[in-house]
């Protein structure tokens, strides 16, 4: 067990070494996302009337593809895939648009998760875990829609959601509000600026959410007229669903698991969460690269500075510091998933079984 005064060493050590990220290589990261989709693009305009089989594994390629853009704009909110931070802006909006996620708000939301992760008072996670005291007071049928809604198998419906559908929404309402509270100021001269608006921050997240649709929209209009509206659309929905499916799968493991970390405001340690309440995946070679390592997520959370590819080499180095992190593979992602439950005096995730075996119910 090391000291504090030891452990706040380790992590000026890690921040030291690895905290450095690169132009060039968050540049070809970039590159390695646009490439290939720009590529799968015409390859499904090609095959459109011809196989269906091509177009199909095309939109499944096409989805893994966009799954990596998600990730690196992830990185770029952090300001670590690029050492530029006008870059990591440039890359964020980008990457924002290719994911249909105005990138500057996500990541001052999820700013939020790391200053709060493993504190479940806070922050619920993805799936809005219930505690068991709340999930024992409902009813036989409440229980049931809780448990199935957070099935892995809905999470195609989730992405669609997440990523395609409650962005485009939540922009287009907070337009109406804008323009409703510009019509009825009758003269006061109270700045925009400085009042909330309703289903976003402020005006400047405003600014960005209407950034990122109207370059969606028109890049979509484009493609429609490229690749044709009906094939455009279907190969969009379906690949943009399966790829938020997997970020949320992805994200949501990464702190769902087996008595995961759990604490309330009381006794809450970010440093404890980020050891006990993260996981380390290990997944094929491959995915690891389509994730751009997304796997080390104990490392990212311990310092979020540390580039995607410097992730697997930092984690290298002091493996002893992360001998204790739980290791999730990728066949045990489904049972993982299943730790919905938060105990509270425990401390930790349960899963619906555990609860009932308990005989508490």
């Amino acid at each position: 067990m090391l000291t504090p005064a030891r452990w706040q060493a380790r992590k000026r050590a890690i921040v030291d070494v690895y905290a450095t990220p690169s132009n060039r290589r968050g540049l070809l990261q970039c590159l390695s996302v646009f490439a290939p989709i720009a590529g799968l693009w015409i390859a499904i305009r090609q095959a459109s009337n011809g196989s269906v089989w091509i177009v199909a594994a095309a939109t499944l390629c096409l989805s893994l593809f966009l799954l990596r853009g998600f990730v690196l704009m992830h990185d770029c909110g952090h300001n670590s895939l690029f050492r530029s931070k006008r870059l990591n802006r440039l890359g964020g909006f980008l990457l924002g648009v290719l994911a249909g996620m105005p990138q500057q708000v996500w990541a001052e939301n999820h700013r939020f998760h790391h200053v709060t992760n493993g504190n479940w008072t806070r922050y619920r996670g993805p799936l809005n875990v219930a505690c068991v005291a709340d999930y024992l007071a409902m009813d036989a049928s409440k229980r049931r829609r809780y448990r199935h809604s957070r099935h892995i198998l809905l999470s195609p419906i989730a992405g669609c959601l997440y990523f395609l559908v409650n962005p485009r929404i939540t922009w287009l309402r907070a337009s109406y509000q804008l323009l409703r509270r510009r019509l009825v100021r009758n003269g006061n001269q109270q700045s925009l600026a400085d009042v909330p608006l309703p289903y976003c921050g402020s005006v400047a997240h405003y600014r960005y959410m209407t950034w990122n649709n109207l370059t969606l929209f028109v890049a979509a209009g484009f493609m429609a007229w490229a690749v044709g509206p009906w094939l455009f659309l279907g190969c969009y929905t379906v690949s943009g669903s399966l790829a938020g499916a997997y970020g949320i799968v992805l994200f949501t493991v990464q702190h769902n698991f087996e008595h995961s970390y759990a604490s309330g405001d009381e006794g809450w340690d970010r440093d404890e969460a980020a050891l006990q309440g993260t996981s380390f995946l290990i997944l094929p070679r491959w995915l690891n690269w389509l994730t751009a390592d997304a796997a080390y997520h104990h490392v990212h959370h311990l310092c979020a500075s540390v580039p995607n590819y410097r992730l697997a080499a930092c984690h290298k180095e002091h493996e002893l510091l992360f001998a204790g992190v739980r290791r999730v593979g990728l066949f045990e992602i489904p049972a993982a998933l299943k730790h919905i439950l938060w105990d509270m005096t425990a401390r930790r995730l349960v899963s619906v079984t555990e609860v009932m075996q308990r005989g508490v119910a």
